[in-house]
């Protein structure tokens, strides 16, 4: 069976989620995936046309008075069954985290102990806000849509990347008090 990359199996997940257009799909992608995974306009054109190329989706146009043409997409059998196939497989490897903050902290001695210290507390007021953030889309997936059949996948998740930012912001806190 032919191998696609992840970004491909993304996007066979998305289809089942009845996000049919390219628009449809990003709009998805900024609202859900964004936060551990990042797709442009440039990567889903090509990888739907590519989907439907090799039978793992199918497309109708729709026309639409006053505006441009629609392409909507839906997973064939074949696209399923993909989809499926990958999400069985076990991981490869482990995800790399590329963090610039991490990253600056390594060469810090370089750098002077208060620009070091600023570092660290500016990357823990975003982690702050980008904990409110995930709080907020808690709060949405709970309220609007407690009986779709993803939503609980979607608070596991959710939930890694509270745990994980509630974890990156105890470490900036126990680095901040012994710098």
């Amino acid at each position: 069976m032919q191998k696609y990359n992840d970004s491909t199996y993304a996007i066979l997940g998305i289809l089942t989620t009845n996000c049919r257009s390219g628009y449809e799909i990003k709009q998805f992608i900024d609202n859900s995936l964004n936060h551990f995974w990042k797709i442009s306009y440039g990567q889903i054109y090509p990888t739907l046309k590519r989907l439907e190329e090799e039978g793992l989706a199918t497309v109708q146009t729709l026309v639409q008075e006053g505006k441009p043409e629609r392409k909507e997409y839906f997973l064939t059998e074949k696209g399923k069954d993909v989809l499926k196939n990958w999400l069985e497989q076990p991981l490869t490897q482990l995800p790399v985290e590329r963090n610039e903050v991490l990253l600056k902290l390594f060469f810090g001695r370089h750098q002077t102990k208060e620009q070091s210290l600023y570092l660290l507390a500016d990357y823990k007021q975003k982690l702050e806000k980008l904990y409110q953030t995930y709080e907020g889309i808690e709060e949405g997936i709970s309220r609007h849509n407690t009986n779709h059949q993803d939503a609980k996948y979607w608070l596991f998740t959710l939930d890694y990347g509270k745990r994980v930012t509630e974890a990156a912001i105890a470490w900036c806190e126990a680095t901040i008090k012994e710098l």
